[in-house]
């Protein structure tokens, strides 16, 4: 019964998203790791990812078991299996290590194929202090539980066709914050080097 909503889910959200686009989008060779220290919402989210088409969904419990993860991860890049992850999905209070460690540590990485990484924080409460904060730490997207499938799809979807620039200035690194609703034509952001945009601030 449970997979039968989902399914019915992935069909509306797919028709809602694509439904200008005959031809949805492939996820089957994406990553995404999920941070996610309760057991529910890690089998719950996972569920979606995999009826949205994800190939591949990494999991851990809290940040440093994430950190533990991309650095193995990071470091066999002749690895025949996985050897990238596209985005990062992770809770923001969570035990040994929270969602602002992870994306500190991401974001300060000295490898850019790690500090590049697409990062949505769920999070089970928000203000506009932590929007304000998360978006300080270079977050790209930021949503509030229970999420609704199509949101982590919608946002998805954003991230895959309108990368915006990294910003970098002396107390900052991430992408722009300033949003801007224009069409993205440009090569697919797997294979786009990054640009990054240097502000003296």
């Amino acid at each position: 019964m449970i997979l039968e909503s989902f399914t019915c889910i992935r069909t509306k959200i797919l028709a809602a998203l694509f439904q200008s686009n005959p031809e949805p989008y492939d996820l089957n060779n994406f990553t995404i790791l999920l941070v996610e220290d309760s057991s529910y919402m890690q089998n719950l989210t996972s569920e979606m990812l995999k009826l949205f088409g994800v190939g591949d969904i990494l999991r851990c419990d809290n940040a440093k078991e994430a950190i533990d993860l991309l650095t193995i991860t990071h470091a066999r890049k002749s690895s025949r299996h996985i050897d990238k992850i596209d985005i990062v999905l992770t809770d923001w209070l969570m035990p040994n290590g929270s969602g602002e460690y992870l994306v500190k540590w991401i974001r300060g990485h000295e490898s850019d194929v790690v500090r590049f990484m697409p990062i949505i924080v769920i999070s089970g409460y928000t203000t506009e202090k932590l929007t304000f904060k998360t978006r300080s730490l270079g977050v790209n997207e930021i949503l509030v539980k229970p999420v609704s499938g199509k949101l982590i799809a919608s946002r998805i979807c954003s991230i895959i066709d309108a990368p915006r620039p990294f910003v970098q200035t002396k107390t900052f690194f991430g992408p722009d914050r300033r949003r801007r609703d224009l069409p993205y034509s440009g090569e697919n952001r797997r294979s786009q080097k990054q640009q990054i945009v240097r502000l003296e601030i």
